[in-house]
């Protein structure tokens, strides 16, 4: 009678740990001098390291970070049985070492990232491959036909939906810092067009940076056009919206909290370069719309400096939409699965109401002075503290990656509307609030950074494990530099 077959033990945390515990006690036995005297080890299979560097390759590729991609090779090594493994991973270079015992010849392979395309769908579907491997329910036959399916897949959503995602965060942005409909309508046309000039630009080779710098340029005179129109026939318009919302779509979220994410980790080499990224892009945006606001100040354009485009504290029910259609906008920019948008556009709601009612606090106040507020850096720090703690327990829970549902849900507070008043400051003749403007900006985008990481490192102090043992107690960064743990 021939028999049934077993039926894949159910994705839990038990079975999931229990993996995780055979795994590091292979590991803490192979440090020892009989594990490495050992020389009963079967060569690896060569399938099965090229599975690994390729999907820690496509994984990095797509917008992960690099704690994750190597978690997530190393729960491939286990998985395929790959002996004595090293996985090193940086910026743009993958490397996977295997040693089947000391007659035979380590086995090292590499993988070097050349082109970079955010897609968190490719994201989504290689942390499942990887964490049904893990348990022990794909073959590497399967395994290697699933990733060849990930990486040949179609995205989820066309490419104009993609291109209209892109300008809705710009529509949406500008209606939360006060633009009116028609406002937000020309946001969403200056910057779909930018986006199509810098396309038009990448195919003829052209650098990224300056990618960045025509595309802010276009879009920041269509909002100087705008601004212009308005004066000259007293329309009224807070046109200056068009280039903050501009701003906030073009503003690097997604490689700012990797870079504080890498540093945190322990990888301060990929943590320099993304770091080094998020201030190449900054410098792109700064100096297209520096640019346009110099010249246009030059030219007689009106651009008052107390009428700027901003938020503030407010909770009216625009800004609320604004920052919720701000974060899914963001969210099908990057491609996240279409069943997450509505817990990320929650996400976006929440990091605004955090942000508002901890800048609302009165504080330092006398009894005859009228108090000052909470000052932007702490709010923003205090928002991305809690999307980081939601984050990281939804991704958990859901046993999905976290970043899909951090970096879209930190974009109603990046800082656009601070930047854009310290370009504009600058253009009018007084640098030194310019400069004290821009780098509030910066400080604002760490904190969001820190305080989403900060939020993931709440939740990882109290979980029991990770893909790879990247627990409390089985994470290369949190072991002491001074004596044992």
């Amino acid at each position: 009678m021939a028999q049934r077959p077993q039926r894949p033990s159910p994705l839990t945390d038990n079975t999931l740990l229990s993996r995780l515990r055979d795994w590091r006690a292979a590991r803490e036995s192979e440090m020892t001098g009989d594990g490495l005297d050992d020389d009963v080890v079967e060569m690896p299979d060569p399938r099965a390291i090229d599975l690994v560097l390729r999907a820690g390759e496509l994984l990095l590729a797509s917008g992960e970070g690099t704690e994750a991609v190597t978690e997530a090779m190393l729960s491939l090594t286990v998985a395929f049985e790959l002996p004595r493994s090293e996985v090193s991973v940086t910026f743009t270079a993958i490397t996977l070492s295997c040693h089947a015992g000391p007659e035979n010849m380590p086995i090292t392979g590499e993988r070097v990232v050349r082109r970079r395309t955010l897609d968190y769908f490719r994201v989504h579907e290689l942390h499942s491959l990887v964490q049904e491997a893990a348990l022990g329910q794909v073959e590497l036959e399967e395994a290697i036909a699933r990733l060849r399916a990930i990486k040949a897949a179609r995205s989820p959503y066309p490419n104009w939906a993609l291109v209209t995602g892109f300008g809705l965060i710009a529509f949406s942005a500008s209606l939360m810092v006060g633009g009116q409909l028609f406002v937000a309508a020309a946001a969403f046309v200056a910057t779909v067009l930018g986006d199509r000039v810098s396309a038009a630009v990448a195919k003829r080779g052209v650098a990224e940076f300056y990618q960045m710098a025509a595309a802010t340029m276009l879009a920041s005179s269509i909002g100087v056009a705008l601004l212009w129109a308005s004066s000259a026939l007293d329309l009224g318009l807070n046109a200056g919206a068009v280039i903050t919302g501009n701003i906030m779509a073009l503003l690097p979220g997604r490689p700012l909290v990797s870079s504080l994410q890498d540093g945190i980790s322990g990888a301060y080499v990929s943590s320099a370069a993304r770091l080094l990224e998020v201030f190449f892009t900054l410098g792109a945006i700064i100096s297209g719309v520096g640019a346009v606001a110099y010249t246009a100040v030059r030219l007689g354009v009106d651009m008052d400096l107390d009428n700027l485009p901003t938020a503030g504290t407010s909770m009216h029910p625009v800004v609320l939409i604004g920052a919720a259609g701000i974060a899914m906008a963001f969210a099908v920019s990057l491609t996240v699965p279409v069943r997450m948008l509505p817990a990320v556009g929650l996400m976006g709601l929440t990091i605004w109401l955090v942000y508002a009612l901890v800048r609302s606090v009165p504080v330092g106040g006398l009894a005859d002075q009228a108090a000052d507020h909470v000052p932007p850096v702490i709010g923003t720090a205090a928002g991305a503290v809690v999307i980081g703690v939601i984050g990281h327990w939804l991704a958990r829970r859901t046993q999905r990656p976290v970043l899909p549902y951090i970096i879209p849900a930190i974009a109603p507070l990046l800082p656009g509307s601070i930047l854009y008043r310290g370009l504009l400051q600058i253009s009018l003749g007084d640098p030194v609030a310019g400069l004290l403007s821009l780098s509030e900006a910066v400080a604002v985008g760490l904190a969001l950074g820190a305080g989403a990481n900060l939020g993931g490192e709440l939740v990882r102090a109290f979980q029991r494990g990770g893909l790879a043992g990247s627990g409390r107690r089985h994470r290369p960064a949190a072991a002491r530099t001074r004596g044992g743990y």
